[in-house]
């Protein structure tokens, strides 16, 4: 079979791309790994500075505020657990992981899922791209990623942000396309702007779909903890690998669940912000 179709250079061409873009854009990368580095270091140092019993409340009142009190106890509960098996440092290492990954998927994939939804064409062309981004092995991510910035914390947060990315694209174009024909026409009736329309109109009403693809999005920045670990993150991840190899049961039980607590805590909170609390 080779004899008639050759195989295509594909493994070479990659290659090639991304020398390319190192070698004219090298700078570029290192100061995407600069602000990145910078943005979690300054998050990490917010919440470990404290003492571990100030965050656990300053958490909880955020969860009780913004969410419903069963949430603010289990928060209050599972902190205080955290804080007790040792983990307190590594967990806020992760959350800081995470909730960087998150910041950057969600400033990109909003206006994106925004453009998807206004222009057939752009949701045409993009679609594709996010089918490849969520099929493709996350592991797969992580070699271009140490290429262009090296081993540790920030190739995992970009595989993490290439990773949780689509959901938010997509659910932010489906709550737009889903807000009803007859009040963006009322809307259009009463000489609103495309932005007027965008932001009293349609964000509003497309809100909690969008939360929805927010918490997804979350949700699968906390999957890539572990994997992170690999290159060098910081965090839960990095003990749970390390109790994989040492074959360690006890201490993987103990960052495995952390991990749980803290992914119970945000995905309940994002559940809930923007609707009436309920105690």
């Amino acid at each position: 079979m080779d004899k008639f179709f050759p195989k295509l250079p594909l493994d070479q061409w990659v290659e090639k791309l991304v020398r390319y873009l190192w070698e004219h854009a090298g700078g570029g990368f290192d100061f995407i790994k600069w602000v990145i580095s910078s943005w979690v270091d300054l998050l990490a140092f917010l919440f470990m500075s404290p003492p571990d019993w100030v965050m656990i409340l300053l958490f909880t009142l955020l969860a009780w505020l913004l969410s419903k009190g069963s949430v603010a106890i289990f928060t209050l509960m599972g902190l205080s657990l955290v804080s007790n098996l040792g983990y307190w440092d590594n967990t806020m290492q992760t959350l800081a992981l995470v909730l960087t990954a998150a910041l950057i998927s969600i400033m990109i994939g909003i206006p994106t899922g925004i453009m998807c939804a206004r222009k057939d064409s752009v949701r045409d062309m993009v679609m594709p791209v996010l089918d490849f981004m969520q099929t493709m092995p996350a592991f797969v991510y992580l070699i271009p990623a140490i290429f262009f910035f090296g081993i540790g914390e920030v190739p995992g947060v970009i595989a993490s942000v290439i990773f949780a990315m689509p959901p938010t694209i997509r659910l932010t174009n489906l709550g737009i396309r889903q807000v009803p024909a007859e009040l963006v026409e009322a809307a259009d009736s009463f000489g609103s702007t495309a932005q007027q329309k965008l932001l009293k109109v349609q964000l509003p009403l497309a809100k909690p779909t969008i939360m929805a693809g927010i918490n997804q999005c979350i949700m699968l920045s906390l999957s890539m903890v572990v994997i992170a670990s690999m290159i060098g993150a910081k965090g839960l991840g990095a003990d749970v690998y390390r109790a994989v190899t040492q074959i360690k049961i006890g201490q993987g039980f103990e960052a495995g669940l952390a991990i749980v607590i803290l992914a119970i805590m945000l995905d309940r909170v994002t559940q809930h912000i923007g609707k009436q609390k309920r105690v």
